[in-house]
């Protein structure tokens, strides 16, 4: 199929750009590299910079290509952020993705599989999460993701654009080769923080040591990059196959709190992080873990890679030359 990856410059975007080329399909990627890195840009794919902010050249694309699908990872992803600018978070995340389905509308490009987060649940009731439990983001981040969910179920009804919304619970790791992994330029994700500060010998933050939780700081449910990968090639085909637009969960039903992450990181690096102790970071949630039962049911999506030796080891091996 003749594919057009948003924000394919980016940690999730590059590795599934990979995987979809190996797969067979074509790919175009389309990154404003603020947040990318064109050097993770796999060659076999088409690159054109842009923003998703610019309509014109963003319908341009579509006229040049007959695009049959989009995977869309182009956003701003930083709870922390979000409190402190939601406008940027509504707008970046929700305002541009309405201009993408609109593009895909006018030229009827048929799929979309979204990137959505487990943000939109707030924090939950229950646990392992469902796909039906009440949304309440306690963040602009997550909303913003919720409102793109509603805006792509009344695409899907009204104009027939199928979509897969998959929730994901911390992607993390690198891939198995070591070639690509997290490079945020303004990085909130707990395992490549730690990493890098035990390589310059820094102190490294937990931020938050009085949650609800076993031992007092957040638990959350890792998803190795390469099995997220996976979760979006079956949802695609899902959708091709004529099934209806949905939303899943891909995360393991397994949570780790960050002091855990933190002694793993210790434990396969053999070296020691000097900690210590911060306030919580405005709008995390105590835990969230995933009941991932139906994207595993009904797509049969398994992880294989999402124990946290793996992700560790693998995320290590990559920072090391990074």
């Amino acid at each position: 199929m003749k594919l057009l990856v948003t924000g394919g410059a980016g940690y999730i975007g590059s590795t599934i750009t990979r995987q979809l080329l190996d797969s067979g399909h074509t790919v175009t990627v389309f990154d404003s590299l603020e947040n990318g890195h064109k050097e993770a840009v796999d060659s076999r794919a088409e690159f054109v910079q842009g923003n998703m902010g610019e309509a014109e050249k963003l319908r341009s694309l579509f006229n040049s290509h007959q695009f049959e699908g989009v995977f869309h990872f182009a956003g701003v992803i930083s709870m922390a952020e979000s409190m402190r600018d939601p406008g940027k978070y509504f707008r970046i995340n929700t305002h541009y993705t309405l201009e993408l389905l609109e593009a895909m509308r006018q030229k009827e490009t048929k799929y979309i599989i979204f990137s959505s987060t487990a943000g939109v649940y707030g924090n939950p009731t229950v646990v392992p999460i469902p796909e039906d439990h009440p949304k309440n983001p306690t963040n602009p981040y997550g909303e913003s993701k919720l409102m793109v969910e509603k805006i792509l179920s009344w695409y899907s009804k009204i104009y027939g654009v199928k979509s897969i919304a998959l929730r994901y619970f911390n992607a993390a790791g690198a891939s198995l080769d070591g070639k690509l992994g997290e490079m945020h330029k303004d990085e909130s994700h707990i395992i490549p923080l730690a990493i890098h500060a035990l390589k310059s010998g820094q102190p490294f933050t937990i931020y938050g040591a009085d949650y609800d939780t076993s031992d007092g700081t957040c638990v959350r449910d890792y998803v190795h990059i390469e099995d997220l990968g996976s979760a979006h090639i079956k949802a695609l085909e899902s959708l091709v196959k004529g099934n209806e637009s949905t939303i899943y969960n891909v995360g393991t039903a397994k949570g780790y709190s960050n002091r855990e992450v933190v002694n793993k990181i210790q434990e396969i690096s053999g070296q020691k992080i000097q900690l210590t102790e911060g306030p919580r970071r405005s709008g995390d949630a105590d835990t969230l873990v995933a009941d991932s039962s139906r994207i595993q049911k009904e797509l049969g999506w398994v992880p294989q890679y999402s124990d946290l030796t793996t992700i560790v080891k693998t995320a290590w091996e990559f920072h090391k030359n990074h």
